[in-house]
């Protein structure tokens, strides 16, 4: 029998490790508004998300975006809008559809999808750095396997040139589990929700 303030006390309670990854994630929001401090007077968290989609995806419709975002195409305008003025997205027409508008990243939109996910990567190295090694090896397969029954993609091993997939715009189609399934939300999820 475990004792008390045992720490490994409740790993197979589904509660207690709702809890623990609930703290996690307000680390890893923690660095996600860190990391975009050097830019906030210009880009905002789901306009980030904007551009992130943006650079994985390249030129894109703004209903296309929309939908990826899961916002309507009015708040995708808006945040398209703002993000033109700013100089970090361009609008062209489309060269296969002239009826068609497509978004794209400006050189100043990729620098600063850049910058702050370099940024998020040396903020979240920080913390691991102060875990001992057996501690990262856990965590890494602990976090493989929480990825992967989110249905979430691999982070590339490199921001160079290559940003890492959107990855909660596919959570709509539900992961495969040996559990009840559970039924799919039914409203959209905001773009002011952490990823």
């Amino acid at each position: 029998m475990a004792e008390r303030g045992d720490p490994l006390q409740g790993l197979d309670d589904v509660d207690a490790v709702t809890r623990a990854v609930l703290t996690a994630s307000r680390v890893l929001v923690a660095v996600s508004a860190s990391s975009l401090a050097e830019v906030e007077d210009r880009v905002t968290l789901p306009q980030f998300r904007m551009l992130v989609a943006l650079s994985s995806r390249g030129a894109t419709k703004l209903v296309a975006l929309a939908d990826l975002l899961r916002v309507a195409p009015s708040t995708a305008m808006r945040m398209a809008d703002r993000l033109i003025t700013a100089g970090l997205v361009d609008r062209q027409t489309n060269p296969h559809n002239r009826r068609e508008t497509l978004l794209t990243l400006t050189d100043e939109g990729r620098r600063t999808v850049g910058t702050v996910t370099s940024r998020r990567r040396r903020e979240l190295a920080a913390v691991v750095e102060r875990l001992a090694p057996g501690q990262r090896a856990a965590l890494v397969e602990a976090l493989t396997a929480f990825n992967e029954a989110g249905g979430e993609p691999a982070v590339p091993p490199t921001d160079i040139d290559v940003p890492y997939p959107l990855g909660w715009a596919d959570l709509a189609q539900p992961a495969p589990s040996t559990g009840p399934t559970p039924s799919a939300p039914t409203s959209p999820r905001t773009p002011s929700e952490p990823h």
